[in-house]
């Protein structure tokens, strides 16, 4: 069998052969010459070609190729949970409530188990994974140095003991051991970043500076460590003793203190070092005037004041030829946004100015702008055109994180469009959202959760019902847990577009997310399918709904019952009633009384033209009795209704005669 590179190189030489046997009778025997140009040409080309291809050797792909194909070819499942809850599905969050639970369940199993590995690494010497994961396998977090020497320094440093650290370059100075100046960084970062503490421990609580200063722990409306931040910087802390010991300070020693200054809230005594900083001649990097222009609003009282310090440090870096960056705009931006409405006339040339240097903003810059221009208590056509202009630029982009302030862009823009109620926007958000991988930029669950909800409560006052119930199935529960509010906004769409046939179905999904607890949203929905009369079928369900919430309310159904108040005993009984199911009806009534209830004139009226339409004249004569026993004004209407309609026998008649000259009717007589 011959080999398929002598067919090839036969079927092309044949196939040229033929090309220039048909070309030669009509262009050979004139004088232009163009055969033997073709073939020189040709010549020409092959010989470039022979010399320009490179073939390479070998292909190489990362690890991740053939998952990242792989995962490129399937889209999210609506219908499932959210990614992170799928490894056990006996296990996955079915409510708000047990989402937050899992979540948290979650992190603390990883703590702990973070924590065994770290504390038993002899017990994890293998290591099966491909490709390589570091961040599961032990860490090392026992000190092993006790010499002491600058290794045994760097190891703390890396192991981030702050106190230790800081002993071991004390005990060297002792010594007489000079220490390096990298590692003499590395310890001010370390310091200065953690405030000269040591780094508290998953669920530790941070009470030791409380304990010292005998102060309470005040409420902070910021989230986590990160609002204990503030504030924290102590007088001649390590970092300053160490600072002030070196015989030669750099800029990066002055950058370390500036930036753990301002972190920590010393923004005065920040500017004080830098001052000193120009004093020894020497040159800030762009790390420091970043965080000192992150800083101006908290050292000038006036608008005016603030953005002199900015411009101020921005002209200090110009003369210092120190390049700007991303921060550094971002962090003016930032600051504008505390400058009223001086930030207005700034945040545009500043924006430009990015761009002017070849900077591209990030989503953090955008979302300083939307916060200059578009405030929350507005809602005019304005800012929704500026957040139009900002949407048409970044249409299509896929971003990645460059800015902690990144993730609030969404967040802010569809606040925007909410305030606004432009649908079309939302749209274009959702849109930029489901690019690539923007959808990590939304934050953490608590953060998608606002977001979600802001664009699922637009679309519930905007769009119609069958697009709301589109975007509804495509969003919950995959990646969207609804609120109470929510869950209200559905109702209130279902009854402007008159879909209150869907009551019940919602009903399901209220009590799948554990919202049927929620007295406020279940009373509503109850007001909802009582307050009009429909078609027997749609009654038939809501009675069927309306006996299920009545379980809620009893508490069978391994659940705290709720409290039971008139309009809900008298939402159930009317739609019971409206279903022909006046026995059950009947028991709802019978509650009245036991939960101490006074039942509405109308109920007991719809109550009287049911036995009249079941042939009951003893419950007729029975439900003029119970309203006696609620002592109701209406009881001798309801005798006289009675006596005219039903066919009775005497005694029922009698009783009936002495109900209706009650001492209510005489005492309403007289009045």
């Amino acid at each position: 069998m011959a080999a398929p590179g002598r067919h090839v190189g036969h079927y092309i030489q044949r196939n040229s052969r033929f090309l220039l046997k048909n070309l030669e009778p009509l262009w050979g025997h004139r004088s232009f010459g163009w055969t033997s140009a073709l073939r020189q040409q040709a010549a020409e080309a092959n010989k470039e070609l022979s010399e320009t291809i490179v073939i390479p050797r070998k292909k190489t792909w990362s690890k991740e190729a053939v998952l990242e194909a792989l995962a490129a070819t399937v889209s999210r499942d609506t219908t499932a949970y959210p990614y992170q809850f799928q490894d056990d599905p006996y296990l996955s969050p079915r409510t708000s409530a047990e989402f937050k639970l899992c979540s948290l369940s979650q992190e603390s199993g990883r703590s702990a188990a973070k924590y065994f590995i770290n504390s038993n690494p002899k017990f994890f010497t293998k290591d099966f994974a491909e490709p390589h994961i570091p961040c599961l396998m032990p860490e090392t977090v026992s000190l092993r140095l006790e010499e002491v020497s600058e290794e045994a320094l760097k190891e703390r440093i890396s192991l981030r003991k702050v106190t230790a650290a800081a002993d071991m370059y004390d005990q060297l100075l002792q010594a007489g051991t000079a220490v390096s100046v990298e590692t003499t960084h590395d310890l001010l970062d370390l310091i200065c970043f953690y405030g000269d503490k040591d780094p508290v421990q998953d669920g530790e609580p941070e009470t030791e500076d409380m304990e010292e200063s005998g102060e309470q722990p005040k409420k902070t409306k910021g989230r986590g460590r990160r609002a204990l931040s503030k504030s924290t910087w102590k007088e001649n802390n390590n970092a300053e003793r160490i600072f002030n010991l070196l015989p030669e300070r750099d800029t990066h020693c002055y950058s370390a203190l500036i930036r753990g200054m301002v972190l920590h809230g010393a923004y005065a005594k920040a500017f004080s070092l830098y001052t000193d900083m120009l004093n020894n001649r020497l040159t800030a990097d762009v790390h420091i005037f970043n965080a000192l222009i992150s800083a101006a609003p908290d050292v000038g009282d006036k608008y005016q004041d603030r953005w002199d310090v900015i411009t101020d440090l921005l002209k200090q870096m110009s003369q210092q030829k120190v390049q700007p960056n991303l921060l550094t705009f971002n962090s003016v931006l930032k600051a504008l946004r505390r400058c009223g409405s001086l930030g207005k006339s700034q945040a545009l040339y500043t924006l430009n100015e990015m761009k002017a240097l070849g900077i591209a903003p990030s989503l953090a810059s955008f979302s300083h702008i939307l916060a200059i221009f578009c405030k929350p208590a507005s809602s005019g056509q304005g800012n929704s055109d500026i957040l139009q202009e900002v949407i048409a630029e970044l249409a299509g982009t896929s971003f990645t994180c460059q800015d902690p302030d990144d993730t609030l862009f969404f967040i802010n823009a569809m606040r925007i469009c909410l305030d606004s109620k432009d649908m079309e926007l939302g749209y274009k958000i959702q849109s930029l959202v489901e690019v690539g991988e923007n959808w990590r930029l939304l934050g953490d669950s608590f953060q998608q959760s606002i977001y979600y909800g802001r664009f699922f409560n637009l679309l519930c006052m905007m769009e119609h019902i069958d697009t709301v119930f589109k975007w509804y199935r495509r969003l919950i529960p995959s990646v969207y847990y609804p609120n109470p509010q929510g869950l209200r906004d559905l109702l209130q769409a279902l009854d402007t577009d008159s879909r209150l046939d869907l009551l019940p179905t919602i009903w399901k999904d209220i009590c799948t997310l554990g919202h049927d607890n929620k007295v406020d949203l279940v009373e509503e929905l109850l007001t909802l399918m009582a307050r009009d009369r429909h078609s027997p079928e749609v009654q038939e369900s809501f009675a069927v709904c309306a006996l299920d919430v009545k379980r809620v309310y009893d508490g069978n159904r391994g659940k705290l019952s709720l409290e039971w108040s008139n309009s809900s005993l008298s939402h159930i009984a009317s739609l019971l009633l409206q279903a022909n199911k006046t026995q059950q009806a009947w028991d709802v009534l019978q509650l009245f009384k036991a939960k101490n209830r006074v039942p509405h004139e109308e109920l007991l009226e719809e109550f009287l033209s049911a036995c009249h339409r079941d042939g009951s004249p003893q419950k007729a004569v029975e439900l003029v009795q119970l309203s006696t026993a609620f002592c109701l004004s209406a009881t001798p209407k309801l005798a006289k209704r009675a006596l005219a309609e039903f066919d009775l026998n005497e005694e029922q008649r009698a009783v009936l005669s002495e109900l209706q000259e009650s001492p209510l009717t005489d005492a309403k007589d007289s009045g």
